[in-house]
Order: C-alpha cells, then structure tokens, then sequence
C-alpha cells in the first residue's frame, strides 16, 4: 500500500498515536513518580559499585535511556560529573548523550515521520527539503545555541535530516557544552569531598567557573557569527 492510500494514511496516524502515547507516558512517570527524587550521586554510586569495571557502561545506557524519557539532561549530566570527576566524567555523559539522541532520534522517525510527511503543507515542504540538504550546518548550529535537546532530538526525527548528519552535527554541537558544564560540577564535587575548602580559590576552580560562564555566550557568538 501507498503513503497516500487511506490505509497507509490510518497506519501512519496509528504509529504517530504511538509516539503521542510515548511521550505523554514517559512525561507522566517523570513527574508523577519518585523517579527524579531517586537520582542522587550517592544512590547511583551504590548501584554502580555493584557492577565494578561495568558500572561506567550501565551508567551511559541509563543516560541514554533518561534523554529518552525526558530525564533533565543538566541532572544526568551533573550525576555523571559528581561520579566520574571532569574528565571520566565528560567521556560518559556525552557517550550516554549520543545515544540517547540517537535513540530519541529513530524513535521519532519511526512512528512520527510518516504522519509528519503526511500532514506538512506546501509552504512547510521546502523547509523539510532544505533540512536534509543542510542537515549538518542545522543540526550544529541549533546545538550550539543550545536549543531544547530531547526536544530536538524527537523533532528532527520527524523531518528529512539524515541520520549521518544529524549525528555528526550533535556530536560536535554538544562538545564544547558537555565538557565545560562535566568539568566545572566535576571540579567543585572534587572540593566538595575532599573538604579542602580553600580549593574554591584555586586556578583549577576558577578555570572552570570561567568556563561555564562563558558557555552562556556561546549561543550569541555563534547567532553573530551566523548573521
């Protein structure tokens, strides 16, 4: 059967009900269980520990699976920075970041994408052709202006963009950001357990403070740049 022909039309409304049910579900559990009360650094710690050289491995697909279900990724990735250090830290968040996406990703395409084609209008469908010829350029610059991420994550899974490029523009696009934000909650964890609070003042902790701050005039620069 065709697209066009009413029965592929009700099979792509019955999928992009799906992904609506997806979605509205994982919201529910996320604000309606104690789910998020439940992801602290010392409980993952525990539940990590018992996995020993694994316990990196399960936290990336915990991550994943959090972007997935519209887990905040400023808290999975603070999780991941109090755990691992800066370092470690980054490494995890941006490998559970990545897949998380890419999951999200083909998660939209495969129920939403077909409903998406079958309802754009004519004065949409040059903006949906323009995204899979310049897939790339998009998908780097609305990450480095630091655009919603599950959000877009779903979103661009409904539009023409490549997977290659959607990729390779979210692994760029989410670098500079994952590590300066891994580096400074990582770098103040540090202190934080060590108790050496004279730490605060030290080149290190103020290297990264500068770094987060100037993070939050990445997306001007990047608009300037741009225009």
């Amino acid at each position: 059967m065709g697209g066009d022909s009413p029965v592929g039309r009700g099979r792509a409304a019955f999928k992009a009900g799906g992904l609506l049910l997806f979605i509205v579900g994982a919201l529910a559990a996320m604000r309606l269980t104690p789910v998020l009360d439940s992801l602290t650094p010392e409980a993952l710690r525990r539940g990590l520990d018992g996995f020993g050289p694994w316990g990196p491995l399960l936290f990336v697909l915990l991550y994943a699976a959090g972007v997935c279900l519209f887990i905040p990724g400023t808290l999975l990735t603070g999780l991941g920075a109090a755990l691992f250090g800066p370092w470690w830290g980054f490494v995890y968040v941006w490998c559970g970041a990545m897949l998380g996406a890419s999951g999200a990703f083909w998660i939209g395409r495969s129920l939403g994408r077909d409903f998406a084609a079958a309802v754009i209008g004519e004065r949409l469908i040059k903006y949906d052709q323009a995204l899979e010829r310049n897939g790339l350029a998009t998908v780097l610059y609305l990450r480095l202006i630091y655009f919603p991420f599950t959000a877009m994550n779903f979103g661009m899974g409904l539009t023409r963009v490549r997977f290659a490029d959607y990729l390779l523009g979210t692994g760029l696009g989410i670098l500079v950001g994952t590590f300066v934000f891994t580096f400074f909650i990582g770098t103040l964890e540090k202190v934080w357990a060590s108790g050496a609070w004279e730490e605060l003042l030290s080149g290190k902790v103020l290297f990264s403070l500068a770094l987060f701050v100037g993070s939050f005039f990445i997306p001007r620069l990047v608009r300037r740049i741009r225009s």
